[in-house]
């Protein structure tokens, strides 16, 4: 579970979508790792010589940079597919053109 931390108030709230707030708006969360993942963070921050919060800011970044070439990959096949045969027919009409260029 993600949580979000009001610094006046320190009151626990549920993440909720940020799309309205401005870019340059930061926010703390609070996520759980277990104990190996944590210990293998440490170690990847002492090699990186960086902060964890940055390693986990960039990690997550990635996966969702992953996930959009991901879901765009998905769509373009899915309309390939959608389109084959109309291409298929379109090819086979225009075959002839092919022919006489040789």
């Amino acid at each position: 579970m993600i949580e979000i931390r009001s610094k006046k108030s320190n009151q626990r709230t549920r993440a909720v979508s940020t799309s309205k707030a401005p870019a340059t708006t930061s926010r703390k969360i609070i996520v759980e790792f277990p104990a190996a993942l944590y210990a293998e963070t440490q170690r990847a921050v002492t090699a990186l010589a960086t902060k964890r919060s940055i390693l986990i800011r960039d990690a997550v970044s990635e996966y969702l940079r992953r996930l959009e070439r991901q879901n765009l990959a998905r769509e373009l096949a899915e309309g390939y597919r959608a389109n084959a045969e109309l291409n298929r027919t379109i090819s086979e009409d225009f075959i002839h053109v092919d022919a006489e260029n040789f």
